[in-house]
């Protein structure tokens, strides 16, 4: 199974969050009582996001974290590889063929690295404006695609029957 961590999971909710006021101030205490998340884990996420250059930290009264770009410029891909480093469906995938057991023998492996490659492009076309704006995320193409569970079956739906 594919699938990102909890604190990467809640890093991008929390910079969700950020990007609907890209240039508010918060805290970790804040931003955990407000969501019901335990403080710690808030401030690992904080601190290691302001380490990768996502986030700016302010010292002061005044202080706390923000957005240390657009949300706009930064994208989903950026946020993975900050909290879970390089994005890697398997361990050949950017690291090479002397990686992998079969060696120059695989064959599958030029084919996932494409895949991996593929994914990123993907997540790097999901900016964290978009994250942060309920449906944003090709939400129209989506809709537009979407196939309604009668239509299999045969019977008429719809309000133009």
């Amino acid at each position: 199974m594919i699938r990102i961590n909890r604190e990467t999971d809640y890093g991008i909710a929390i910079l969700g969050l950020m990007a609907q006021a890209p240039n508010e101030r918060y805290s970790a205490s804040g931003i955990a009582s407000q969501h019901n998340l335990p403080q710690p884990l808030v401030s690992k996420i904080l601190k290691r996001l302001s380490r990768e250059g996502l986030l700016m930290s302010y010292r002061g009264a005044k202080g706390g974290y923000g957005l240390a770009r657009a949300p706009e410029a930064i994208n989903v891909e950026e946020i993975i590889t900050a909290l879970e480093g390089p994005i890697e469906l398997t361990a050949c995938a950017e690291d090479g063929s002397e990686v992998c057991q079969c060696g120059n023998h695989c064959h599958v492996s030029e084919n996932w690295s494409r895949i991996n490659r593929a994914v990123r492009r993907a997540l790097e076309g999901i900016t964290l404006a978009e994250m942060s704006a309920p449906g944003a995320v090709d939400g129209d193409a989506v809709a537009a695609r979407a196939v309604h569970p009668l239509a299999f079956t045969g019977v008429r739906y719809g309000s133009d029957d």
